[in-house]
């Protein structure tokens, strides 16, 4: 009888979906991408990631903030919205480690989980406010949330200063910085 190949079967059964990833292509995927993301690791190996992205900017704007990070960090972690295969924009944790500090987006291994609604400050913010939020902790500008949403910059402006003073905060660092500390907070 063989002996199994325990780091495969780990990679492959892992809880989260697992991916590894070159240069922002999936070189492989955890048998648990299809139950999170829909597709199955074979229709995604060999794809950009930037199928799992609803929209071009958040690709862009998140690959640029992470690439950044892990830079200076061994892990990097963040909340961002990610696409299933039907369409549905998910809100994910995403975790990442890069094999090149150097240069990041050469081999890098990256976990994701759907977030779950967790009751705490969150239940202050109203659903526009949330939907705002989400908007906010992925680094988007008022006038770039303004467009998605369809409304005015001063309307998001509006939205961003009430949910400084509801979640007791001094300014939008803190906001986004406590938005990302409570899941439920960003949860629509």
């Amino acid at each position: 009888m063989a002996t199994p190949d325990y780091e495969r079967l780990a990679f492959r059964h892992a809880p989260d979906a697992t991916l590894i990833l070159a240069e922002r292509v999936i070189l492989r995927a955890s048998l648990r991408v299809e139950a999170v993301f829909g597709w199955s690791p074979k229709e995604l190996e060999g794809q950009s990631i930037r199928l799992l992205y609803p929209g071009q900017t958040d690709y862009q704007v998140i690959g640029e903030r992470a690439r950044k990070a892990m830079l200076a960090q061994t892990i990097y972690r963040d909340e961002r919205f990610m696409r299933h295969k039907d369409g549905q924009a998910l809100w994910m944790e995403g975790r990442g480690t890069a094999l090149d500090r150097d240069d990041p987006q050469r081999l890098a291994i990256w976990t994701y989980r759907p977030l779950e609604a967790d009751p705490g400050p969150g239940d202050l913010l109203t659903p526009t406010e949330k939907r705002i939020a989400r908007y906010l902790v992925n680094g988007f500008t008022s006038k770039e949330i303004a467009q998605a949403l369809a409304s005015s910059p001063r309307t998001v402006e509006v939205h961003r200063a009430n949910m400084i003073r509801k979640m007791k905060v001094r300014n939008s660092f803190e906001l986004v910085s406590r938005l990302l500390a409570a899941p439920g907070a960003v949860e629509g």
